[in-house]
């Protein structure tokens, strides 16, 4: 199974976008599973469900910090290649599916109850989410690449 297929897969188990993402990747950089999903649960639904940053971005942008990422305040050189690596993400998410932001991604603010609710009644969760978990994954995956 492709990192892809198995974050769709756990997403549509039940999971965050978020928690998804983190924990397809976490594993292979030392994080536990559990603690990857712990860590992402308040990053979904654009953030504590406000609609802002989708939760495929955050969690993806959490995978690039957790292999990027300077654990000493001098390695500045980690600090700058993470800040262009999560660009570089932003820029092909946005150009793939049109912007960043939760509310504008599903066309619904889930930040509102009535906006929750819409979103459930028009499987907005099931239809477009899935997607941009897809989208986000494969995005880390080129990005590997050209690693």
């Amino acid at each position: 199974m492709t990192k892809s297929e198995e974050a769709v897969s756990s997403f549509c188990d039940g999971f965050l976008c978020s928690q998804a993402i983190l924990s397809v990747y976490g594993e292979e950089e030392g994080l536990d599973r559990d603690l990857a999903l712990k860590l992402a649960t308040g990053l979904g639904g654009g953030m504590g469900r406000t609609a802002h940053t989708c939760g495929a971005v955050t969690g993806a942008i959490l995978v690039i910090g957790l292999k990027k990422g300077p654990v000493s305040v001098n390695d500045v050189a980690a600090k700058e290649e993470t800040y262009y690596l999560v660009r570089e993400f932003l820029n092909r998410f946005q150009e793939e599916n049109g912007s960043l932001e939760c509310r504008e991604l599903l066309d619904c603010d889930i930040g509102t109850p009535d906006g929750y609710r819409q979103a459930r009644e028009k499987g907005l969760f099931d239809d477009i989410c899935p997607r941009l978990v897809d989208s986000a994954v494969k995005i880390l995956e080129e990005m590997k690449k050209t690693d």
